[in-house]
């Protein structure tokens, strides 16, 4: 499996959670929206420009900047 950053998935290709690369406040509230190791993540939607992009999490849909889901790395 490659593992790769979030923000690099394609859009409807299904990723499983590997590694969180921040901490503090940032990695709480990550683990919070339900993004823990082993978490199916998809992205499902790019804004225009290309940032936020919308994942879809544990059944709801969430959107992340670039720089935050670039500290989270995902196999495909």
């Amino acid at each position: 499996m490659n593992n790769i950053h979030l923000n690099k998935l394609p859009i409807n290709c299904r990723g499983k959670v590997e590694k969180l690369n921040c901490d503090g406040n940032i990695r709480r509230r990550m683990l919070d929206l339900g993004i823990i190791k082993g978490t199916n993540i998809m992205p499902i939607l790019k804004s225009p420009f290309g940032d936020p992009i919308a994942y879809e999490i544990r059944g709801s849909i969430i959107a992340l900047r670039s720089e935050i889901s670039e500290l989270i790395e995902v196999s495909f």
